[in-house]
């Protein structure tokens, strides 16, 4: 199975093999640098995530976050988690809104850890704040 990526250089959108993101970094077919992919999760700022959004043919998690920020590092390998286990079936991607913070403008981000699904192109749901996996993986479920 496949997922995208965005190429934070040249903005292209790969495709890539799920399983190349626990033994490998990947690399843009187009321009040749690093992808910002691993473990089924990939890096994006406001740019890559709006491309990603518009050619996306599953839903997408994105954790909006900040380094700072305690329940975002204890939630960290929560998602992490959830994307190993369901990413055939969504896309998920982080957002250092310290990182971009125009994307934090952007999506209106009030407080973090947050997290906002998109789906067909648009936001469909969000949530704030960490939460066990069983947790995340059932609010998930009504969006497969």
């Amino acid at each position: 199975m496949n997922t995208l990526v965005v190429c934070q250089k040249c903005e292209k959108v790969n495709r890539v093999p799920l399983e190349k993101s626990l033994t490998a970094v990947p690399v843009c077919g187009s321009c040749g640098v690093e992808l910002p992919f691993k473990e089924a999760v990939q890096e994006v700022d406001a740019t890559t995530l709006d491309k990603l959004v518009r050619v996306s043919d599953r839903p997408i998690v994105v954790d909006f976050w900040a380094s700072w920020c305690g329940p975002c590092q204890a939630f960290a390998p929560t998602f992490k988690a959830a994307a190993r286990d369901l990413s055939t079936e969504f896309i998920f991607a982080k957002l250092d809104t310290e990182a971009s913070p125009q994307a934090g403008t952007q999506y209106q981000i009030r407080g973090i850890p947050t997290l906002i699904v998109f789906k067909n192109g648009r936001e469909v749901d969000r949530q704030s704040g960490a939460m066990p996996l069983p947790m995340l993986q059932e609010y998930l479920a009504r969006w497969k």
